[in-house]
């Protein structure tokens, strides 16, 4: 979960995950959309890698990253977890009025 918290602090990674949100995206058309090096996106996308938040799949010359919703809808639910109203013992109707 650290590693994909770590993914999500940079605004850059947010946006990059944004962009694939609509589709997969080689990352020639990634960089396209920054004013940052090539290497520097390169880097990014190395970190949402480790991190599992996209896929890649090298086709030829080009790699081209796809968004893995899944690892972050469940991360996301893992952490909402830590905020579970459900503390032991207490009835299912005291946490009805918060």
């Amino acid at each position: 979960m650290t590693t994909v918290f770590k993914a999500l602090s940079d605004d850059t990674r947010r946006q990059i995950l944004k962009l694939l949100a609509n589709g997969d995206m080689t990352a020639k058309e990634i960089s396209e959309n920054f004013s940052i090096s090539k290497p520097a996106i390169s880097k990014h996308l190395d970190i949402l890698k480790e991190a599992r938040l996209v896929t890649s799949e090298r086709t030829g010359m080009s790699v081209t990253y796809s968004l893995n919703a899944s690892v972050l809808q469940t991360t996301l639910g893992a952490f909402l977890d830590f905020f579970d109203n459900k503390a032991p013992g207490k009835e299912d109707s005291e946490n009805e009025n918060i």
